[in-house]
């Protein structure tokens, strides 16, 4: 099948949809979903949006949530872009307010959590499923939009360019364009062109690069690894986000998320025999950023010799349990743990890929008529390390910024009518899956062992041995093979597996979340 619209949106996450409700006065939007809808890595944001709104008066300022985001990112971030968009964020939050979002308030002022690196409470959340809550005020008015159409289980495979036209593209090639995607209907199993005149990719993290993650099965990189193919501009792949605190619990996945405003609210940190250890570390304690904090309970482990270590949340109280983190309290009673009375066992598990597709502050790529929002993209706001729920903010700021921009446009853009449909000829369907599943288990333990929290010079080149290997089995797999999901996503996973462990490999100083015990700071 062959559609023309004039915005098409890759990603039903908060940046895909806020996307796409803003350019949807402006002409006919599609939203592309590789699953259900509410089936992205937004809907699993437990802790909440940071934000200077609606606080104590004097509580907290820009100039204090501008300077928390500078240190985190440890030198790296990009100040105009930071300052921009902490002081967008009072407006973005209203009109997610304005979509039906509701964030929890107490004595008519909103309550306020504080999370690891924030040196105020500046958290706006809905009990410990703020992405959930998000998710569904936003689909609703998704649903609610006459302009906007969303199709679920759509995999988009390619990024449509000149390259398909023909002409032979280079990372040094001028003037690359996107007129749109080749897309994976779940239903036929067809291969299905979409025509766009501009198009915003919100796919999403990649996860699934590792064995143990807090995110979303469907979270393997497909917008990053998409426009690598296309030579598209990718920056800072090496910064991945360990997430300190994932419950301890080998036989589920993704690892179920245990919020870093739980230690905002009082939990410690303890060790396998039950004491403090991160005075040795940081002077702030639990509530360092996330970078110390996984590195410090990461070398807690390998001392010890142990899969994981506590967080003792049982100062908070039952009911300040039950009523702030209902969701974490149900889950770990669900498997005998009762967190009033006993410790949470828990390890780091990745969770956010801070680099990804360098965008403007307008959210376009540096391929004409593309745009990215989300953990997809690459904005500058983040640098070495994201600071604690700055992400959904970042996704609903650059969603508004790409939209602007977007629609200032789209009367001058036409359709590239030229496109030829997707050809599948000579094409065999491939039986053996487990050749796929083989190699994505080997993906990530490649990663996980040798481009995790502590990276080494040997670690680094053996795993890009390893990965230039299985990159030309797969390769030549796709190459002879009926296309698949599972067969594309390992072709994404792999892509950002070589793309982290080159950058790791050019960064050659310990900042944020690279470190090498061959480097020093």
């Amino acid at each position: 099948m062959r559609y023309e619209v004039d915005f098409l949106v890759i990603g039903s996450g908060i940046a895909g949809l806020s996307f796409a409700l803003k350019v949807a006065p402006y002409g006919k939007v599609c939203v592309l979903t590789k699953g259900d809808a509410s089936e992205g890595s937004t809907k699993y944001a437990q802790g909440g949006i940071a934000a200077v709104y609606g606080g104590l008066a004097g509580a907290d300022s820009f100039d204090r949530h501008i300077q928390d985001t500078l240190i985190a990112g440890d030198g790296l971030c990009d100040k105009a872009v930071v300052e921009m968009t902490i002081r967008e964020a009072p407006e973005r939050i209203s009109e997610l307010v304005g979509y039906g979002v509701s964030f929890d308030k107490e004595n008519g002022h909103y309550d306020l959590h504080r999370e690891g690196g924030h040196s105020a409470f500046r958290i706006l959340h809905h009990k410990d499923n703020t992405g959930a809550e998000i998710e569904r005020g936003l689909l609703q008015a998704i649903h609610d939009h006459p302009n906007i159409e969303l199709i679920e289980n759509q995999f988009a495979i390619d990024i449509i360019t000149q390259h398909h036209l023909g002409q032979h593209v280079t990372r040094h090639t001028p003037n690359i364009e996107c007129y749109g995607v080749y897309a994976l209907n779940g239903n036929t199993h067809q291969i299905d062109t979409y025509l766009a005149k501009v198009t915003m990719l919100a796919t999403g993290g990649m996860g699934n690069v590792y064995s143990t993650t807090t995110t979303p099965v469907i979270s393997t990189g497909d917008g990053v690894a998409m426009v690598h193919r296309a030579r598209g501009v990718l920056r800072d792949m090496e910064f991945v986000q360990f997430h300190p605190t994932s419950l301890y619990n080998p036989a589920e996945k993704p690892a179920f998320l245990i919020t870093e405003a739980m230690r905002g609210a009082g939990a410690i940190l303890k060790d396998i025999h039950g004491n403090e250890f991160m005075h040795k570390y940081d002077q702030r304690l639990s509530l360092a950023p996330r970078d110390i904090v996984a590195r410090a309970i990461d070398n807690e482990m390998k001392l010890a010799g142990v899969d994981h270590l506590y967080l003792d949340a049982r100062e908070i109280g039952k009911e300040g349990l039950m009523n702030g983190f209902p969701t974490i309290y149900a889950k770990c009673l669900e498997l005998g743990i009762n967190i009033a009375k006993d410790m949470i066992p828990v390890r780091p598990a990745a969770h956010y890929q801070c680099g990804g597709i360098v965008v403007s502050t307008e959210g376009e790529s540096s391929i004409h008529n593309l745009y990215a929002a989300g953990e997809c993209s690459c904005t500058g706001l983040h640098g070495g390390n994201r600071l604690a729920s700055n992400s959904l903010l970042e996704a609903v700021v650059y969603a508004h910024n790409a939209a602007q921009s977007a629609c200032k446009r789209i009367a001058d853009i036409e359709y590239r009518t030229d496109v030829p449909d997707w050809n599948a000829d000579g094409m065999v369907l491939n039986e053996e899956m487990v050749l796929i599943t083989q190699t994505k288990k080997e993906l990530q333990e490649i990663m996980s062992n040798y481009v995790g929290i502590v990276r080494s010079d040997l670690r680094l080149e053996r795993a890009l041995n390893r990965l230039n290997l299985i990159y030309r089995e797969t390769e030549e797999l796709y190459n002879r093979s009926v296309v698949t999901e599972e067969l594309s996503e390992l072709r994404n996973l792999i892509a950002c597996a070589y793309l982290i462990t080159k950058q790791a490999m050019a960064r050659r100083e310990n900042r944020g979340l690279h470190y090498s015990i061959d480097l020093k700071k």
